[in-house]
């Protein structure tokens, strides 16, 4: 059954509820934390973009510092991001990348703009970075979303070699990519593994390519830089310590804004210090202007 996580308070009236699960694993394995249908397979969505990068990675990829944080990001299309997405692409034309063209999320940044792009879109890092692996590898490039594709392949075994499961749905994310189904605990534990490789390490060192200015997940690694914070589409959330804590959510309504102070919630809970970040612990509700309630977990 599903928990309730948080609650959304207006004035003192209790307005909305985010109900759903998450698991928390202390460095050693253990859980530390379990709340909800944490066996239940979810759809990672973009919180895969890691284990997608270092399968890119593996493939023979030549990413390596932000280059490989933005195959593990979901970027804000800002001009730096744009401009390294070219990079990744090491040659190959903007038309290659098969991801929708898309509006940059940074507002700034889309004033400027008289159409959307490709390169512009929050997963065309990861898309450049599957095209240089093929590259790389001498696979195909036109078909490299295909599931059967030996990257995609890759990508898969990845997955249930760090996530300890058997994959048994495969879904199309909203990028195109295949994106596959594990249980809540299966993506924490496959966060665990993730925390010793190279695309942690980038993550960690440069989380402007995660996200991007302002992005929450870019933020909360920039005032905890230990930690590796990656959100998905639909209310779900990896986070994971140098250490090995790996803290995993999915809230069932689909919303993110009560992720973050979910997922730190949790993470404190396994005894990680996360007060660099407490402001992030609830969210502010407002009412003409002024906070009149919060957005607050209640585990």
């Amino acid at each position: 059954m599903p928990a309730l996580l948080a609650e959304v308070t207006r004035s003192g009236f209790v307005e909305s509820l985010h109900h759903g699960s998450v698991v928390g694993l202390l460095p050693s394995g253990e859980t530390g934390i379990s709340l909800g249908s944490v066996e239940d397979v979810v759809l990672p969505r973009s919180c895969l973009k890691p284990f997608q990068a270092l399968a890119c990675l593996s493939a023979g990829a030549p990413l390596a510092g932000p280059a490989l944080a933005i195959a593990a990001g979901s970027h804000t299309g800002e001009d730096r991001h744009a401009e390294l997405v070219v990079r990744v692409l090491g040659g190959l034309p903007g038309g290659a990348l098969r991801c929708p063209a898309s509006w940059p999320e940074d507002e700034q940044t889309r004033q400027r703009l008289s159409e959307p792009s490709r390169m512009r879109m929050n997963c065309s890092g990861k898309h450049a970075a599957m095209l240089a692996a093929c590259v790389a590898a001498r696979w195909p490039t036109r078909t490299y979303l295909e599931p059967a594709h030996p990257l995609q392949q890759k990508v898969l075994r990845t997955v249930e070699e760090l996530s300890g499961e058997t994959v048994v749905h495969t879904a199309v994310d909203g990028c195109g990519a295949p994106v596959y189904g594990v249980s809540l605990h299966g993506l924490a534990r496959a966060m665990q593994g993730l925390v010793r490789t190279p695309v942690a390490e980038a993550m960690r060192r440069f989380p402007e390519y995660v996200g991007g200015t302002g992005h929450v997940n870019t933020v909360v690694m920039q005032l905890l830089p230990d930690v590796v914070a990656k959100g998905g589409a639909e209310g779900v959330l990896v986070l994971a310590t140098a250490a090995g804590h790996a803290v995993a959510v999915k809230v069932l309504d689909g919303s993110p804004r009560a992720t973050t102070a979910i997922g730190l919630t949790a993470l404190a809970a396994l005894g990680y210090d996360v007060s660099p970040a407490g402001e992030h612990l609830s969210v502010p509700v407002l009412g003409g202007g002024q906070v009149v309630g919060e957005v607050r977990v209640v585990f």
